[in-house]
């Protein structure tokens, strides 16, 4: 039986908001918040978090582990270089990439994506290309085969810094699918990369506890944030600015949907 492992990405050096993932999120940190949601994806085997050797990350592996979560620490430049080894050691045979700063992930469209790459005639599968859901929904799935073939060969900081950027650069050696929502959410923004987003996330939470949501999905959220009047801070910034700015020092073009 092939293992799916969901691996959250995390670390405490965030340029934009350093420290975010210890950030109170309605009574939590909000890494507990984002473990939670994957926790609860169908289909899926076991969530790691997926951190760094940095002395101070080790927060972020104690607190995990408190919450049931296995952890991985590996390197804090060469991203590719620590999912596959966080896969290696966890016998992963299918990845899903989360990331850590994603409290309003839903486990069921997690699921759609997961389900999409089960058919088996896919290596990556993701629902960011182009991308039709909220931004901090994003998922995305892939082998271990095309994981590992992306550590071997990639050389560009882009594609190690971006886990799956030499797939999708790639896309004659690598078949894809994209999955998409009912309707075009992509210029919604529910994700924390400043301190803006982490005001419009904790006011999200507290109208769903208000309501007395748990396990909600982003339709609920969408009620929330309609009924409450609620503006997030899509007007200010875009999606993939880490993965924008790699590129550019890559002197490269046209990123594959992707969060940093």
């Amino acid at each position: 039986m092939i293992k799916v492992v969901a691996m959250v990405q995390a670390r405490l050096g965030s340029s934009r908001l350093p420290g975010k993932m210890l950030m109170d999120v309605a009574g939590q940190p909000l890494l507990l918040r984002t473990l939670a949601r994957a926790r609860a994806i169908p289909g899926v085997d076991t969530v790691v978090l997926v951190t760094t050797t940095v002395p101070e990350d080790q927060h972020l592996l104690e607190l995990a582990g408190e919450a049931g979560v296995p952890g991985f620490a590996g390197s804090a430049e060469d991203v590719l270089d620590r999912y596959y080894s966080a896969a290696k050691q966890h016998g992963a045979g299918v990845i899903m990439r989360l990331t850590g700063d994603c409290p309003l992930l839903d486990p069921s469209v997690c699921g759609l994506v997961n389900s999409r790459f089960a058919q088996g005639d896919v290596d990556y599968a993701s629902n960011v290309q182009p991308p039709t859901y909220p931004d901090g929904l994003d998922a995305e799935v892939f082998s271990f085969h095309a994981l590992e073939t992306a550590w071997r060969e990639a050389t560009l900081k882009t594609d190690r810094e971006h886990v799956t950027q030499f797939m999708l650069r790639h896309l004659d050696r690598f078949r894809s699918v994209n999955t998409v929502g009912s309707k075009d959410l992509s210029h919604l923004r529910w994700t924390v990369d400043e301190p803006e987003d982490l005001d419009f996330i904790r006011l999200v939470y507290q109208g769903l506890e208000r309501r007395g949501w748990q396990g909600h999905g982003h339709d609920q959220v969408l009620q929330v944030i309609q009924e409450d009047g609620l503006q997030d801070n899509s007007d200010r910034l875009g999606r993939n600015q880490g993965l924008l700015k790699t590129m550019r020092e890559d002197g490269l073009a046209s990123p594959r949907g992707q969060r940093d």
